[in-house]
């Protein structure tokens, strides 16, 4: 019986030393993990984030660039007839979207949804617009074709998708 109580006296503070050691051991290696964690999050944001605004950056510059006012700005006065200018207005938007199509992956699928349809309405607009007229008729009966269209709409094509744009922004960095 003796020996039992002394074998007793010897394991039973053992046991607690090595459990004390078991839950020591579990806190640290639960905290290296949580800063492991958040050093890889850290990491990831510090390469993603910027990515990703720079994307959104992007796409405001590319609806900014579309848009009808912008658009005629720059090529307006470039072309010899109505249909000249439709195409060069057209192929225009073309290569912007074509140069800004892999900034999708940055962005919801409902934001790039709305900057599609913002381009979609550009091109309409213009088809519509010179549709109006003859193709050989001035650029700048084009160009007001285009403008009365907007005017009738009482809102530029661009509009919606740079609002989705800028909430999105808002909502995921600020």
């Amino acid at each position: 019986m003796e020996l039992l109580s002394d074998f007793l006296k010897l394991i039973i503070p053992a046991a607690l030393v090595l459990y004390g050691m078991y839950v020591t051991v579990r806190l640290l290696l639960e905290r290296e993990a949580d800063r492991y964690r958040h050093d890889t999050k850290t990491r990831y944001t510090d390469a993603v984030v910027p990515v990703r605004l720079q994307a959104y950056e992007r796409m405001v510059l590319f609806l900014e660039r579309i848009s009808p006012n912008n658009l005629l700005l720059r090529l307006g006065n470039s072309s010899s007839s109505a249909l000249e200018l439709q195409q060069r207005l057209l192929q225009e938007i073309r290569d912007e979207y074509n140069h800004n199509l892999s900034q999708q992956v940055y962005m919801s699928q409902d934001v790039w949804d709305q900057i599609q349809t913002a381009m979609n309405e550009v091109i309409t607009l213009i088809n519509q617009a010179s549709g109006d007229i003859r193709p050989d008729s001035p650029p700048l009966e084009l160009s007001k074709r285009i403008f009365e269209r907007i005017i009738q709409k009482d809102k530029m094509p661009t509009t919606i998708a740079l609002k989705a744009v800028k909430e999105e922004i808002q909502t995921m960095f600020m």
